[in-house]
């Protein structure tokens, strides 16, 4: 067995039995494409790969071999691979992914310039309806060029999809392998929340005591993190609002930051709050909000006393701002005992869509275990790793 099978579907199956033609132009950021390969193929995925002659120069096709398991296409043969792999035949692939794609590739592929394997398999991609996702990667001047800015254009115009490249002086850097695969997902996956404006409101609040000091909890944020993942990857318009919480965001995650229980109520009371068809809370808001003293508390006190007040209820006002959108949001209790009556209890008081109990046990670690209730009654309990159960919290979502 070629070692390129016996890494399928080492993370996931996401791209299980999902067949992709990788095109590899001439561009520097093709030494990053054996690690984009593999990461493709341990999520499940097939790669067929192609590369222009500027590419062989840049990476060797037999490197590109060991990656995928299958030699490069450089030049077309009597096999007609650009019309078995993209044409309209009974079994086509589900992508072209071209990464990196030059300016040169995309302006002969808006033109219909068909003078490698790579060009000749997106015309005919185009032609039969195969998505094409290309990820360029050029100097900044060449990127800016009005010309090729055009093409871009007119190869949107034709359907071709763009992930588009991250600037860093003067550089139009193709993105990390992390993020092509996840747009690559996004763009073959199940879809199933294709177009559906999901925000998502997660890690922890953190109170001033005085001018250093804060009051907060240990909610690590990866359940936040990981909902965003699988809500991006499922086609969503996804945004998170993240509190004080460690978990890194990715790059490709639209996010915004709280910090306090204030800071989130100005963020729910903006109008444009009204645009998520749905919010899924798992955020550990604060019950208590410590009165603030100025400055910096003394040290070398033998105790310690601060007062504080009960904050308002931030579901509360969240309905109110959405009167017809999808709530879902997390109930934490001590003892599993008590959390399916006190879950019921939040559901109804805030007039809920699904509500989440879970214990302790969740905070900081990789595993949590939850109850879903829903509210037509229904109430199941799952146990796995936090970005398992991100995909089944989602599947609550109407």
């Amino acid at each position: 067995m070629h070692p390129a099978k016996e890494l399928r579907g080492k993370k996931t199956n996401k791209l299980l039995h999902k067949r992709i033609v990788l095109g590899i132009t001439g561009s520097i950021a093709a030494v990053e494409c054996v690690k984009l390969a593999r990461e493709l193929i341990r999520h499940g995925a097939t790669v067929y790969p192609m590369m222009t002659p500027s590419a062989t120069r840049i990476i060797h096709p037999d490197a590109i071999e060991f990656a995928t398991g299958y030699k490069p296409v450089i030049q077309l043969s009597g096999q007609t691979e650009h019309v078995s792999w993209c044409g309209l035949v009974q079994d086509p692939v589900d992508l072209l992914l071209i990464s990196p794609c030059t300016a040169n590739t995309i302006s002969k592929i808006a033109r219909g310039i068909d003078d490698t394997s790579v060009t000749t398999c997106a015309t005919t991609a185009i032609g039969s309806g195969v998505p094409i996702l290309l990820v360029p990667a050029m100097h900044l001047s060449m990127y800016d060029h009005k010309i090729v800015q055009k093409n871009i254009e007119i190869c949107k115009d034709h359907g071709v999809l763009f992930l588009d490249p991250s600037i860093s002086g003067h550089k139009a850097k193709s993105p990390e392998v992390l993020e092509i695969v996840e747009t690559v997902i996004r763009t073959i996956g199940k879809q199933d929340l294709k177009n559906k404006k999901i925000l998502i409101i997660g890690g922890a609040t953190a109170e001033p005591i005085d001018d250093i000091r804060v009051l907060t909890n240990r909610s690590s944020g990866k359940t936040a993190v990981a909902l965003s993942i699988d809500a991006f990857e499922r086609g969503a318009d996804v945004e998170l609002w993240y509190g004080y919480a460690q978990e890194p965001v990715p790059s490709y995650i639209t996010f915004k930051r709280f910090e306090t229980v204030h800071d989130l109520f100005v963020l729910i009371k903006d109008k444009r709050v009204k645009q998520f068809d749905s919010v899924i809370v798992c955020a550990a808001i604060a019950n208590y909000i410590p009165k603030k003293l100025n400055g910096k508390i003394p040290s070398g006190k033998e105790t310690l006393t601060i007062d504080c007040f009960q904050a308002p209820v931030v579901l509360e006002t969240l309905r109110s701002q959405l009167p017809h959108g999808e709530i879902i949001a997390f109930k934490t209790e001590e003892q599993k005992k008590n959390i399916k009556r006190r879950t019921q209890q939040l559901l109804s008081e805030y007039h809920l869509d699904g509500a989440i109990g879970n214990t302790l046990a969740g905070f900081g670690g990789e595993y949590n275990e939850v109850l879903l209730l829903t509210k037509k009654g229904k109430s199941t309990w799952k146990k796995g790793k936090k970005e398992e159960l991100a995909s089944v919290i989602l599947d609550m979502l109407r």
